[in-house]
């Protein structure tokens, strides 16, 4: 099976774990495509929906609502018309992310971006809160750099942030930073 075509009777997290590792196939011109996203339907809780966008923007994967968006809610017109999101996923260097580290139901997902930044996701697959950490090195940073470290769900920044970034993340949800070096 390609990552062309992926059926849609898989869920998102195993259209995701067979994402992982074809990024090389991906760029501008070519991009792999898990599928239309399921945000705004039946089954997703609006946690999962964030975690869903979230990741599909990380693959930089084509960006396909699947829902009926004369009825969606607030909520879920937020996650798809989420601007900092949206850019990850647009972002002009047209890499796909990938997986750094994964331990157990915890992940971190690292892209490139073409200004020299980075976007990461944490991604909680298990059901209850959990604090995931992401290390300057798993990401292609010296450990010694300054940072700072922008939310792009909450828009809360830190400041100043050496060596790694850690964060509390819901079960089935997923947090999504962007780590500017400080100059």
């Amino acid at each position: 099976m390609t990552a062309a075509y992926l059926p849609s009777c898989l869920g998102v997290v195993q259209i995701l774990d067979q994402l992982n590792g074809l990024e090389s196939y991906a760029g501008p011109g070519h991009w792999n495509d898990p599928d239309m996203l399921e945000v705004g339907n039946k089954g997703l809780t609006d946690a999962e929906a964030r975690a869903h966008f979230s990741m599909w923007c990380i693959l930089a994967a084509p960006l396909i609502a699947g829902n009926d968006i004369r009825s969606m809610t607030p909520e879920i017109r937020g996650i798809l018309t989420n601007k900092d999101l949206i850019a990850i996923d647009q972002d002009a260097l047209g890499v796909q992310g990938h997986r750094v580290n994964k331990q157990g139901d915890l992940e971190v997902w690292s892209k490139q971006l073409s200004d020299g930044t980075r976007a990461v996701a944490l991604l909680n697959r298990g059901n209850g809160d959990m604090e995931i950490s992401v290390a300057w090195q798993e990401i292609g940073y010296p450990a010694s750099l300054k940072a700072s470290v922008r939310d792009l769900w909450s828009g809360k920044a830190s400041e100043n942030t050496e060596g790694k970034y850690s964060a509390r993340v819901p079960g089935h949800s997923a947090v999504v930073v962007r780590i500017i070096p400080s100059t």
